[in-house]
């Protein structure tokens, strides 16, 4: 992990989805690359996606965009639900603030926003089955997909958690710093720890660091976390997903088991599965370069059709098949 720099990145702007501000902003580097949106995971601001990882994926060909999600980061905050329990919310005691439809269009909006017509989308943890549900609902807007970290897009309720470790979960419920700004920070240093990569050293300096950019007390906040959690999926399943797609998984994630990356690898048409050894359930500075390879490997064999079409946004398209099912390397 490596602490975001406002050095490197433009000034904040908005979109807006209905009622919903959502905060992005660019990498100043590579703007002139293919469109990739990055979108982040459950209740983390935008500005935990390490600079790293962002600048090597601009140094493989993309203009690189991330974003808050609705109830996290500097994006609009809705007001208390019933259920202020982020894992109840897992056992359909769910509040009704808005839907997992309206997380998947509040991309596209931001996608309206930078003018893009269509993009390549990254999505960790609860942004990657963000991203699946944005390929299923909006697959034009889509050029490939890459989700990491995350349990297919149409997992509800209780078949959530055959795809979760409860021990983590345990811990991540017991994570309780005071509501201060300091509170924030230790509780972000707390979170990075618990989802840490096993098999590379933890850089407490850097979790600490961009703990203290975060806009809010989102990745701590048990309201925000369960209206996230509670939205439910009324659309397709994942089977229905015809963009190239790549999915990433650590084997050592402390959080969401590897068996979430290949039912997910599985069901997605011609996608292609590569687990990260020693990774846990976040982005490790070893395997940025790796990651970002990935990503401009599936761009480029979504890039050659068979038929010569373009795809949305006047660039070439992908075909969805090509790769065998689920295959891990």
């Amino acid at each position: 992990m490596s602490a975001s720099s406002t050095k490197v990145w433009t000034p904040v702007r908005w979109a807006d989805n209905g009622r919903i501000r959502l905060a992005y902003d660019r990498l100043v580097k590579g703007g002139d690359g293919e469109p990739l949106l990055l979108v982040m995971g459950l209740g983390a601001s935008r500005r935990w996606i390490p600079d790293g990882l962002c600048e090597a994926l601009a140094a493989q060909g993309f203009a690189v965009a991330r974003y808050d999600q609705r109830d996290a980061g500097e994006s609009t905050h809705l007001p208390p639900t019933a259920t202020g329990n982020p894992f109840a919310a897992l056992f359909g005691k769910r509040g009704n603030a808005y839907t997992a439809e309206d997380m998947a269009d509040d991309a596209i909006a931001v996608l309206d926003a930078l003018g893009w017509r269509s993009a390549h989308l990254f999505g960790q943890s609860l942004g990657g089955a963000i991203a699946q549900r944005v390929a299923l609902r909006h697959p034009g807007r889509v050029r490939t997909l890459t989700s990491m970290s995350a349990i297919p897009g149409d997992a509800a309720g209780l078949g959530t958690l055959r795809y979760l470790r409860p021990g983590t979960l345990a811990k991540l419920a017991r994570v309780d710093y005071p509501d201060t700004p300091e509170g924030a920070v230790e509780a972000g240093v707390a979170v990075a720890r618990l989802c840490a990569s096993p098999g590379h050293p933890f850089d407490e300096r850097a979790a600490r660091e961009t703990s203290e950019r975060v806009a809010d007390t989102g990745i701590h906040d048990p309201q925000a976390q369960s209206r996230q959690i509670g939205a439910q999926w009324h659309g397709p399943p994942i089977t229905s997903i015809t963009v190239p797609t790549l999915v990433l998984h650590g084997d050592g994630d402390p959080l969401i088991r590897p068996a979430a990356a290949r039912r997910t690898a599985a069901r997605i048409p011609g996608a292609r599965l590569v687990i990260l050894p020693g990774v846990g359930h976040d982005l490790p500075s070893p395997v940025w370069k790796e990651i970002a390879t990935e990503i401009r490997r599936l761009a480029d064999t979504g890039s050659r059709r068979p038929d010569g079409d373009a795809a949305p946004g006047g660039e070439p398209g992908g075909d969805p098949g090509g790769e065998a099912v689920g295959r891990a390397r």
